[in-house]
C-alpha cells in the first residue's frame, strides 16, 4: 500500500487554509450568551445619541440578516437629549419571532404596548436605533399618586461586568421623574462644555 506524502510547503498551505476555514466557520455561529457592561447614569447619558420619554404605540418583528429584532413604535412626549422633532419613532430590541425564526437574547427587555418609558438610545451607522446597555437604558414610568411620577429600572439579571472586566452586580434604580430629568439635563450640559 502506497501512501502519498505532500511536500512540506503544500502541507503548510493546506493546514493554514484549514485553520482559516475553521476560524470563519466559528465566526459565523451566533453567540447565545450576553454579557453586559455596567453603565452608570452618567455613562449612559454621555453615550446616548438621544434620550426620550415616550409611550409604546405598536410593535412588529423583522429579520436583519440572521438576527431577529422586535421593532417598537413610540409616541414621544419629551426629548431630553437629541434634537426635538428628530427623536426616533422606532427602537429595535434584539430577539423575537420573525416567520419561523425565534431568537431569545439575554438582557433584551420586552416593552408593553401603551406603557410609558424613558429610553436611553443610540443609533448605529446603519441607522438602527437601540437601547443603551439593553435593559439598563430602559426606565418604566409610573404614576404612584396624583402628580407623582416615578421612574424605575430593574437590576439586570444577566452577567454584568465593570469597566475593568470584573464581575459586578447591577442595582435597581428608582427616582422621581423630575430628579431623573434634572440629572440627565445636568450631565448633558456638563458634557457639552
Amino acid at each position: 500500500m502506497a501512501v502519498a506524502v505532500l511536500p512540506p510547503t503544500l502541507a503548510k498551505l493546506l493546514m493554514r487554509a484549514l485553520a482559516i476555514l475553521v476560524f470563519f466557520a466559528h465566526a459565523w455561529v451566533p453567540a447565545r450568551a450576553t454579557t453586559l457592561q455596567k453603565l452608570t447614569l452618567g455613562e449612559m447619558v454621555a453615550k446616548s445619541t438621544s434620550i426620550v420619554r415616550a409611550k409604546v404605540t405598536a410593535s412588529r418583528t423583522t429579520l436583519r440578516g440572521s438576527d431577529v429584532y422586535t421593532i417598537y413604535q413610540f409616541e414621544t412626549f419629551e426629548t431630553l437629549k437629541g434634537q426635538n422633532g428628530s427623536a426616533p419613532a422606532e427602537v429595535a430590541v434584539p430577539g423575537g419571532i420573525a416567520g419561523s425564526v425565534r431568537q431569545v437574547v439575554a438582557g433584551a427587555p420586552t416593552l408593553l404596548a401603551a406603557h410609558e418609558y424613558v429610553l436611553f438610545l443610540w443609533t448605529s451607522r446603519s441607522g438602527l436605533t437601540q437601547l443603551m446597555g439593553m435593559s439598563q437604558g430602559l426606565f418604566a414610568v409610573e404614576r404612584t399618586a396624583p402628580g407623582v411620577v416615578l421612574t424605575t429600572r430593574a437590576a439586570a439579571g444577566e452577567q454584568i461586568l465593570d469597566s475593568a472586566g470584573h464581575a459586578a452586580r447591577d442595582e435597581a434604580l428608582s427616582m422621581p421623574w423630575a430628579e431623573l430629568k434634572a440629572k440627565v439635563t445636568a450631565i448633558t450640559a456638563a458634557g457639552s462644555k
